[in-house]
């Protein structure tokens, strides 16, 4: 198991979840952010459990494009001026991007030059 890559699921999961449960526990009110919050949560949740789990899971390039998805979607679907959803968006997706292109960078320099 390698722990770099355990560590960067373990954020990757927490960033999905506090996606998901953001449009019911403290981003209430915003129609707009509902679907872009619960379907990129789920896709950061589902992608980060299944690597988590030991089944191979999405590469940390996949994990770092749905954390990019998450960043734009507050300007892509027009809730940039709501508050507590578009920043749990924009936190949620950086920290993923950051966290999701640190481990592929990371992985990629570990990786032996074939012959």
């Amino acid at each position: 198991m390698d722990l770099t890559r355990s560590w960067a699921d373990v954020v990757a999961f927490l960033a999905g979840l506090a996606a998901v449960l953001a449009p019911f526990v403290w981003a209430t009110g915003t129609a707009a952010a509902v679907q872009p919050l619960l379907v990129l949560g789920a896709l950061l949740l589902v992608s980060a459990l299944w690597s988590l789990l030991g089944a191979g899971g999405a590469s940390s390039w996949v994990t770092a494009a749905f954390g990019a998805l998450l960043f734009l979607s507050p300007w892509a679907f027009g809730f940039d001026g709501s508050g507590a959803a578009a920043l749990t968006a924009w936190i949620a997706g950086a920290v993923t991007v950051i966290v999701g292109l640190w481990t592929a960078l990371q992985t990629r320099s570990r990786v032996p030059a074939s012959a």
